[in-house]
């Protein structure tokens, strides 16, 4: 009897998921329903003075991910009762994933408040409407970063099937789970007794090679390539992303690929990129714009200076997987400009030797 009260009392109140130990979830992020303000605000009040009431030896810590930069309606509602809100952004240049040293922000903070010894603590979830892509993802991050599950596929399905798939096409037309995937798979293969994640990589991404393009209209295919990240020139720290490169973009100047041609097409970029990058492919026609598909990376982890992607690892429409060649490929070829800078550095010490061995004594 006594072991059914002590279940009983943790149950969490009618408002919120227990996502994992002491993680919780407002669960009117994956409800159909959209609640008016006036019921939103009964809503949370009552769930946090039910919290509250249920969990008094507890303290909570709540994130919240939003669109834009105002004020969110449940950091006014929760600051009534003592409650700070951490707030982070729904999406990184249209991707339902967060720049890597944001999400080690995240981890560290969460893994931090969880860990303190002599006291009870516990985090409170929630998003605006449309965030439940980067908190599904933000989940597994967290859980996987924790050790509490393993599998970064699985773990991340996981918490997708909160949410209908119905639903999720809803939220967002892309299903964005290769590059969440890949962020996740950071995330595990993290050395625990290094500096995680390590500076920046700068790299030249030098072209693009696709291999077996979609045909449109049976006819071919007119790609035009855009990237997005961080302007490795700028000073600032800011973590917001601009537009680094984009590839002739009138019918004009944007070649045109026959059938036969689109088995193998290499578009030149020659673009530095640094940190986080989005990378859009996109079909020009007469009359609008067709993602082909879109990728999200970190320089740091790009390997022997090749970014190699399949159709299961590129982000596409949900719509669109089928008209896809299952046999695409994609590959990012780089230039890493710190190695050029060392090999110079090399030269020029050696160089520096050969002439003080010369030197008279």
């Amino acid at each position: 009897m006594a072991l059914f009260k002590r279940l009983v009392s943790m149950r969490p109140p009618d408002g919120l998921i227990e996502m994992s130990e002491k993680v919780y979830l407002f669960n009117c992020c994956i409800s159909t329903k959209v609640l008016k303000e006036d019921e939103y605000k009964v809503y949370m009040a009552s769930t946090v003075a039910d919290l509250q009431a249920r969990y008094s030896g507890l303290s909570f810590m709540v994130f919240n991910f939003k669109e834009g930069d105002t004020r969110t309606q449940i950091s006014d509602i929760l600051s009534q009762y003592d409650m700070t809100v951490m707030e982070y952004p729904q999406q990184y240049e249209g991707c339902p994933i967060l720049p890597l040293q944001v999400i080690h922000h995240f981890l560290r903070r969460s893994e931090s408040w969880l860990s303190v010894e002599g006291q009870q603590n516990a985090l409170l979830l929630h998003c605006e409407r449309g965030g439940w892509p980067v908190l599904a993802f933000m989940l597994a991050a967290l859980v996987l970063f924790r050790k509490q599950y393993s599998g970064e596929q699985k773990t991340l399905e996981i918490f997708y099937k909160f949410v209908p798939r119905e639903l999720l096409r809803l939220l967002t037309p892309f299903n964005s789970q290769p590059s969440q995937l890949r962020y996740l798979q950071y995330i595990s293969g993290r050395n625990l007794g290094s500096d995680w994640p390590s500076s920046d990589t700068l790299l030249d991404l030098d072209c693009i090679i696709l291999r077996f393009l979609p045909l449109f209209g049976e006819k071919g295919c007119r790609p035009v390539i855009r990237i997005y990240g961080q302007d490795s020139s700028s000073s600032t720290t800011n973590m917001g992303s601009t537009l680094l490169f984009t590839s002739p973009k009138t019918e004009e100047q944007a070649h045109y690929y026959q059938p036969d041609e689109c088995k193998l097409v290499k578009i030149d970029i020659h673009q530095r990129v640094q940190g986080d990058v989005v990378l859009e492919c996109i079909q020009l026609d007469d009359v609008r714009e067709e993602m082909i598909f879109r990728v999200m990376f970190n320089t740091t982890f790009v390997r022997n200076n090749v970014l190699k992607l399949s159709l299961d690892e590129v982000d596409v429409m949900w719509d669109a997987r089928d008209q896809m060649p299952k046999n695409f490929e994609a590959e990012v070829c780089f230039e890493n400009k710190n190695e050029e800078f060392f090999d110079v550095e090399e030269i020029f010490s050696d160089t520096v030797d050969a002439q003080d061995g010369l030197l008279p004594k």
